[in-house]
């Protein structure tokens, strides 16, 4: 039974700004909520990220204090799958307040079984290997960013891009980073910002580079465009912005619209979303990307654990974000 929670907003200030096609960003700010149980307690957190999920601190807050706590607080329950079937009943959307509360509900349970998070999903610690993210910006700067990221024994690099006024201009950049760093992993990621000509003439400018992905490079409503790409590219696609639930996973799959699908549990509402979707994909043999948000520890560390558990189908990981870290 939870008995009572407390709600903060945490802010985290960044190495460097932090730039995509979508928003630029100089500190990391979650909402952070514990629930405590009469012996235990469990944390988990979320960040507002408005131009994806569409929700801010503020809507993440009232959502958790005016929906989702009131449904389980002071109630019993047998198990926790009825707790986050009622959580997720209780209101459509609003997936990161879903996955704050989720978290938190697997931290407490894990701590009530005297386990870490880890043991209670029944994975074993392995090392997982994250990319390191070189924000878009001019060439020069991109360039430094992955000569620091080289410097720092970082060898897989998510490549932002997406200039939506030139977009001639993220063949160059592209190009600059693979000379810079001409043995390195390359996942480039345009967050949305191309049309399905503009990402044809791209991969064909580029696809000699070894380019190991490209990440939603069309809006994500626009599955026909990106379903055409993925037809016609050398390069694998992956499907991020595009996938939020389980049916849309079902969908891109059925129609063949990606090669592989990201992750987030922000998008997806939590553990068991991310679960149910990471079944999925095991079953049809689609490889993930475990991907996050700019996130704090608790729900980095949660992303974590399932790449862990699923190494079998995560083959990259976007977890980058204490790296980034102030």
């Amino acid at each position: 039974m939870i008995i009572k929670y407390t709600l903060k907003t945490i802010k985290i200030p960044l190495k460097n700004p932090f730039v995509t096609a979508l928003r630029r960003v100089e500190n990391i700010e979650a909402i952070q909520l514990e629930i405590f149980s009469s012996t235990h307690s469990g944390i988990g957190e979320a960040p507002a990220t408005k131009a994806i999920t569409g929700e801010t601190l503020e809507t993440i807050m009232i959502t958790l204090q005016t929906v989702l706590l009131p449904v389980l607080l002071n109630k019993k329950f047998t198990s926790l799958k009825d707790m986050l079937d009622l959580l997720h009943g209780a209101i459509s959307k609003n997936s990161s307040a879903k996955a704050c509360l989720e978290i938190a509900l697997y931290n407490l349970f894990a701590a009530q079984n005297n386990q870490t998070l880890l043991e209670f999903l029944g994975a074993k610690k392995r090392e997982i290997k994250t990319d390191i993210t070189i924000s878009l910006g001019t060439i020069d700067s991109m360039k430094k960013e992955t000569s620091e990221a080289l410097k720092n024994h970082h060898d897989i690099l998510k490549v932002k891009v997406g200039d939506k006024k030139y977009y001639h201009d993220d063949i160059l950049r592209i190009k600059a980073v693979r000379e810079v760093a001409p043995k390195a992993v390359i996942l480039v990621d345009a967050n949305q910002a191309w049309n399905e000509y503009e990402t044809l003439q791209i991969i064909d400018a580029i696809k000699h580079l070894n380019i190991s992905l490209i990440e939603q490079p069309v809006i994500a409503h626009d599955i026909q465009a990106l379903k055409n790409i993925t037809l016609q590219s050398p390069i694998p696609i992956l499907a991020d912005e595009a996938v939020f639930t389980l049916e849309d996973a079902k969908n891109i799959i059925m129609i063949e619209a990606a090669h592989m699908i990201n992750i987030k549990l922000m998008k997806c509402g939590g553990i068991s979303k991310a679960i149910e979707i990471l079944e999925l994909c095991r079953y049809h043999d689609i490889k993930c990307m475990m991907g996050s948000m700019l996130e704090s520890p608790h729900s980095i560390y949660a992303a974590e654990v399932l790449s862990m558990l699923y190494h079998d189908v995560i083959i990259y990981n976007d977890l980058d974000s204490p790296l980034l870290y102030k």
